[in-house]
């Protein structure tokens, strides 16, 4: 048996939890489920992968639930994942060559979330921590959970010093994961958002200002398109000490900028251009400032920053480096008149729902 163990938490999620658990079985990990009080047929399905099911009473904390599910586990390397998280990709001797190296870091798999946009599924890509030795490692915050080093246990475990511990150290390691929790009517996103605002609120109060805190309640409250909301939130994390080599930071950029976007605060966001050179450093930051040239009337700037976008190979949400940098390329061509420029940019644009139908009108015309 690979000396790993994939710890899931788990409450009625018989809609997933077969799909997840089956994609783990190829790999001959140790799997441990700790459920929190589901009542429908979850306990039944993972019965059928594995013997190591736990009950926890839930607390309205996350990390409580999946230190808990770790503290289970045979072995000291955890992965964890949530039911609605499938194994995508995982290159096995490279994983073991990882652990090796970096014993006591926390390995930061890729997470591809799938959302649908004008009628076509898109993914968002996203690196997080998610595996690491429990001896170093253990997870913190209510909801929205993030592994966190443990100080002071390096002395436990043999042959590395406190000194060589002394911060959190990361790297990515060679595990792709496709979540599918963004696969939900808007009604059940909707509930899901305000529980989480309502944890991440509860958070805040006890911890004090956080970025990552402010961070999450941003993005939830853009699910519920409350956009005044999540501006301040984002407004109040950016203006704390933040490290934009992040990812999270990036996209709360990114994130305000949309905000501010939705707000007609368009002259405003302009503002952003300050960030160019710390943030163009992936397509969606490129791709955001093209929208903001674009709402303030400055085409030209516009398109470029949309070519730019679509030459860039590191990307978060997928289109902003293609077919969607390409398309609004097209609508300005084709809002100024321009229409054989126009079609040459929708038609880069493959299968892209609404460049077809701009071609589709295009043509009638």
């Amino acid at each position: 048996m690979f000396p790993l163990s994939v710890c899931i938490i788990a409450k009625n999620e018989e809609a997933h939890i077969e799909e997840c658990l089956s994609r783990l079985v190829p790999y001959g990990f140790e799997i441990v489920l700790t459920d929190t009080g589901s009542t429908d047929r979850t306990l039944k399905i993972a019965g059928r992968y594995t013997d190591r099911i736990y009950h926890f009473d839930w607390c309205d904390d996350f990390s409580a639930a999946r230190n808990f599910c770790m503290e289970k586990a045979s072995h000291n390397w955890i992965l964890s994942l949530d039911c609605d998280e499938y194994i995508e990709k995982i290159d096995i001797d490279a994983l073991r060559k990882c652990m090796e190296k970096h014993p006591d870091a926390a390995g930061r798999i890729l997470i591809r979330s799938r959302f649908t946009r004008d009628g076509q599924t898109s993914y968002e890509q996203m690196r997080v921590s998610r595996l690491a030795d429990r001896r170093y490692f253990h997870f913190l915050g209510a909801v929205h959970e993030q592994l966190a080093y443990r100080p002071n246990t390096a002395s436990a475990v043999a042959g590395v010093s406190a000194a060589q511990t002394s911060a959190k150290k990361v790297y990515d390691a060679p595990v792709t994961i496709l979540h599918v929790g963004y696969d939900l009517s808007e009604s059940e996103m909707q509930e899901k958002s305000r529980r989480n605002i309502a944890l991440l609120e509860a958070e805040l109060a006890k911890e004090g200002p956080d970025p990552y805190l402010y961070y999450q309640l941003g993005l939830s409250c853009r699910r519920l398109k409350d956009h005044e909301r999540a501006f301040d939130y984002f407004d109040a994390g950016l203006s704390l000490d933040v490290d934009p080599n992040l990812d999270y930071v990036k996209t709360m950029v990114e994130s305000y900028g949309y905000t501010m976007l939705d707000l007609k605060r368009n002259r405003e966001a302009l503002e952003l251009s300050s960030l160019y050179d710390i943030f163009a450093v992936r397509a969606d930051f490129v791709f955001l400032m093209g929208l903001i040239y674009m709402n303030n009337g400055l085409f030209d700037q516009a398109i470029s920053e949309f070519q730019k976008a679509s030459s860039m190979e590191d990307f978060a949400v997928e289109g902003t480096n293609s077919y969607m940098a390409n398309y609004n390329i097209g609508v300005i061509y084709e809002c100024t008149g321009h229409i054989t420029e126009a079609r040459k940019y929708y038609e880069k644009c493959g299968e892209y729902e609404p460049a077809k139908q701009r071609l589709s009108e295009i043509q009638k015309a």
